[in-house]
């Protein structure tokens, strides 16, 4: 039984590859030929008895436009390889007089029928998607020339392909054969073929062993479909054209189980995403730290369903992907410097329990790129969290929290949006990614100015609001002034968010305070009392924070009471009893 791969060309211009493998799987013949009398020539000796003949090329096309059934079933399932099929159909001129294919198995005396049982017979196969499966690849393998790839790139890949092809092809040619295609003949040509690739320097040189090499993918793959008939997948039918491939590995009931269950569990995880974003937030506000927005989101069930699907090296990357898909809960941050990043993960580390903590901008930088910037916290409650009702659908869950400056977020979001969606052409991909690279490097470079100038200003006197910016009729504290106030009496405090100053003024009235000078009068004696030692501050609280300290240190229970503080009297109560000691 002889396994054969032919690689058509559609035209008798360009080369065909032909390849013959034997019994035992070994590599007997492999050549590149033009014309079908040539084909017809050199697999004689192997058509005459028993043998599948495994075809590149479309065999049956019915279809006026468009692309057969067979086509579109199977780019469905390996368009995320990247393996996806061209559309065959009879408006194109390779197809006026009936596929090439269909021609060379008639003369071949060959049927056509994939679920026949005769000893001599054909069927269609694409290399591509039957790599992907057999050497668990995560993408194709772009040893193919198009705009944008050059020769070093297309050797390499190459050479990568026949890598793979030894792993499970026999090149070294069958044991005691005989004769110019024995096991000298075979191992000289595929060797040859492999010298020919490490000293190619035009891409033509890479094309005529190219399609010699598909043909013995082509070839084993028609073994592997004859041995393995419960791993293969045909796409589409005799009627209107089909495609042989090996199938992809069947994780789909363990897949199919967990997305059924996530999305039963829908609308549950969307309610504890919601307390996933008011516990970082209460957390932000509570210690007063400087941020431009706290968002999130629930993974949708078709995402679940896409990252549940995702294969590495032949596997799942997710095997259990209920437990293993992590973000299921995000939340984003977003500051205005890289510091703020910094004080925020530190604030979280200290409030909650984090599982794992990522700083992908290191990273990259370790690699010596500039690119994707972002610090990523797998958090979960802490113990003292666990027992609280409002966050009761996050008992047993896990959130990830994205922290990136504002800068690092918009080259994440555009980046995503232009290059993940796959609108960059292939052959513009290494320019884009060049700019990219060029555009991460000056954000970076801004960001540290933003942060320098931030630093600059915190040494200087804030600015005092300009008279009548403030309602003659609003009796509290304008926020402005507060704010430059708290810069002074506080040198080395972080800035808080413009909202914060205007809460905390409103708590200020409720106290009778009106005037900085009122005020002023009312933290003096909190310089005595080591607010700071007392509190133990693990992460650099907000200007607002440390006001907020000094004034329940102060006035003690009759804050706590505040209308303005209802929502956190426990809270400030367990700071209160730390305060005093």
């Amino acid at each position: 039984m002889h396994h054969i791969g032919i690689d058509l060309a559609w035209g008798e211009r360009q080369p065909t590859g032909l390849a013959v493998l034997d019994e035992d799987g070994a590599l007997v013949h492999v050549s590149a030929v033009r014309t079908d009398d040539e084909i017809a020539e050199q697999l004689a000796p192997y058509v005459e008895g028993p043998c599948l003949v495994a075809i590149d090329a479309p065999l049956i096309v019915r279809n006026e436009t468009g692309s057969r059934p067979a086509e579109k079933a199977l780019t469905r399932d390996f368009r995320r390889f990247e393996a996806g099929c061209h559309p065959s159909n009879l408006s194109k001129p390779e197809f006026r007089d009936g596929p090439r294919g269909a021609r060379v198995c008639k003369r071949l005396g060959l049927d056509m029928d994939p679920r026949s049982g005769r000893a001599r017979r054909a069927i269609e196969v694409y290399p591509h998607p039957a790599t992907v499966v057999l050497f668990g690849l995560e993408r194709t393998l772009k040893y193919k020339d198009k705009r944008g790839r050059d020769v070093d790139l297309l050797r390499s890949e190459l050479l990568r392909l026949m890598d793979h092809v030894e792993t499970v092809v026999r090149t070294d040619g069958p044991d005691g054969a005989d004769g110019a295609e024995g096991a000298e003949g075979a191992e000289g040509a595929w060797a040859s073929l492999r010298l020919a690739v490490e000293t190619a320097t035009r891409k033509s040189q890479l094309r005529v062993v190219e399609d010699q090499v598909d043909a013995v993918v082509c070839a084993y793959v028609g073994r592997f479909a004859d041995l393995h008939p419960d791993r293969t997948t045909v796409y589409g039918d005799l009627a209107e054209g089909y495609i042989v491939t090996p199938s992809l590995p069947d994780e789909s009931a363990a897949i199919r189980s967990a997305i059924q269950t996530y999305a039963a569990q829908h609308a549950e995880l969307s309610a504890a995403g919601e307390q996933a974003v008011a516990l970082v937030t209460s957390i932000l506000d509570e210690a007063g730290i400087n941020y431009l927005s706290v968002t999130g989101r629930t993974k949708s069930v078709v995402s679940f369903a896409e990252k549940a699907g995702r294969m590495r090296e032949g596997q799942p990357m997710y095997p259990n992907p209920l437990t293993d898909i992590t973000d299921q809960l995000g939340v984003r941050v977003i500051t205005y410097v890289q510091d703020d990043v910094e004080t925020v993960a530190g604030l979280l580390a200290d409030q909650v329990v984090v599982h794992l903590d990522r700083d992908m901008g290191r990273e990259t930088a370790r690699e010596g790129r500039w690119g994707y910037a972002s610090r990523h916290l797998l958090i979960a409650l802490d113990a003292a969290r666990e027992s609280q009702a409002a966050y009761a659908g996050l008992r047993g869950r896990v959130a990830q929290v994205q922290v990136r400056t504002v800068l690092q977020h918009a080259w994440a979001e555009f980046e995503h949006d232009i290059r993940y969606k796959g609108s960059v052409p292939e052959e513009h991909a290494p320019e884009f990614d060049r700019r990219f690279t060029l555009a991460a490097g000056l954000l970076e470079l801004a960001d540290r100015e933003f942060s320098t100038i931030r630093e600059r200003l915190r040494a200087e006197p804030a600015p005092v609001a300009a008279a009548g910016e403030v309602a003659d009729d609003d009796p509290r504290l304008d926020p402005r002034e507060l704010a430059a106030f708290l810069a002074g009496q506080y040198a080395d405090a972080g800035w808080s968010r413009t909202d914060h100053y205007t809460w905390i003024s409103g708590l200020l009235l409720e106290l009778g305070i009106t005037s900085l000078d009122e005020l002023g009068e009312v933290l003096r004696p909190t310089a005595a009392l080591a607010i700071n030692e007392r509190m133990d501050y693990r992460y650099p609280p907000g200007a607002v924070r440390r006001l907020d300290d000094a004034l329940l240190a102060v006035f003690g229970e009759q804050y706590v009471e505040l209308h303005g503080n209802a929502h956190r009297a426990p809270l400030l109560r367990q700071r209160l009893e730390k305060l005093r000691g």
